[in-house]
């Protein structure tokens, strides 16, 4: 039933994000550091901003199918721009990314790291499932917590929104790549 809602509700609530970038302080990504910028939906028209003014080789799409098949690049058409694609599905609203994907993404991100490169983690609102991956990159960057992780965007980023399930999965998270309990 959550993945149907979050399908009947992505065109509302992505509309609602293209509002409130234009009406309130909302960016539509922000950077957390050299490497990760953590955003909302990377339209085919922003591809040029990323690749030459961001520097991203690489993009983490936390997204299902349906979410970017009409504005966004492909997987070919990322490429075609020198940047590989990384889709790491995850339902909105209600979605909870899972530690393999977590593992994934974050290697991933930090194979660009190594480069030099930036990796743009995008899901529709660059709030929840991708922020949830960005935590997961700090904590194994940092060996953070994940509650420190989770403040860390919110200084950057203040409308991200790590639900509990999404917390609890850090924490699992940060157990295996820190060794210690949350």
């Amino acid at each position: 039933m959550s993945a149907a809602l979050a399908r009947l509700l992505f065109y509302p609530t992505l509309a609602y994000n293209v509002v409130m970038e234009k009406v309130s302080s909302r960016r539509w990504f922000d950077r957390v550091d050299d490497t990760v910028i953590l955003g909302a939906l990377p339209f085919r028209s922003m591809t040029k901003q990323l690749v030459e003014t961001e520097n991203v080789r690489g993009v983490i799409t936390m997204n299902e199918m349906y979410e970017t098949k009409y504005f966004c690049n492909s997987a070919e058409e990322w490429q075609a721009a020198g940047v590989d694609q990384l889709r790491l599905s995850t339902v909105d609203l209600t979605g909870v990314p899972s530690l393999q994907n977590l593992h994934r993404g974050v290697e991933f991100a930090l194979q660009r790291r190594d480069q030099g490169t930036s990796v743009y983690v995008h899901c529709k609102a660059g709030r929840s499932r991708s922020a949830t991956l960005a935590a997961a990159y700090l904590i194994r960057l940092h060996c953070m917590t994940p509650e420190e992780a989770c403040q860390k965007l919110a200084s950057v980023r203040p409308h991200v929104l790590v639900r509990s399930a999404q917390l609890e999965v850090l924490k699992k998270y940060y157990q295996e790549v820190c060794g210690q309990p949350s």
